[in-house]
């Protein structure tokens, strides 16, 4: 274990909400944990849409207020471009976003329940578990002047 992962862990407080959110095109799903890993609630099933990502934000106040949390962290897993939309919405709610690695999630599933098998409910858990566990990066998204930049280089570029 590296230091940075040292100051990941130490992040999560026992008034830590920790949330899963597996990405998928069109329905994602959210799991939700405290830093032991006991789960609150049934799954939260949401839209890639703005009416979704409301209804996700109900979701999450809703858990903080219940189970007297302070911090909110949503890890998920940066699945294609669909990902971008949820951490924008998180951004502009200040709720820190963190993404897990795709090849960390298929080597960590087995770990529950000995089965490789995928689901998005399972996946969901297991993200939640691994930003438990500090094994997260913290994605940067430009904004203003930067987002414009990165689009012009696409264009300079091509």
């Amino acid at each position: 274990m590296n230091y940075n992962q040292n100051e990941k862990i130490a992040q999560i407080t026992s008034q830590t909400l920790i949330i899963g959110v597996d990405i998928a095109k069109f329905k994602h799903v959210a799991r939700a944990q405290d830093y032991r890993g006991i789960e609150f609630r049934s799954p939260c099933y949401f839209e890639n849409t703005k009416q979704g990502f409301q209804l996700f934000l109900v979701w999450i106040f809703q858990l903080k207020k219940e189970q007297v949390m302070e911090k909110v962290i949503v890890g998920m897993e940066p699945t294609g471009h669909y990902w971008l939309n949820l951490a924008h919405i998180l951004k502009e709610n200040n709720i820190k976003f963190v993404a897990v690695n795709p090849l960390h999630l298929k080597r960590s599933k087995e770990l529950d329940d000995n089965s490789p098998t995928k689901n998005d409910v399972k996946d969901a858990k297991v993200i939640a578990q691994l930003v438990k566990d500090g094994r997260y990066a913290e994605p940067t998204i430009p904004q203003g002047v930067y987002a414009e930049l990165r689009v012009a280089k696409k264009y300079v570029i091509s």
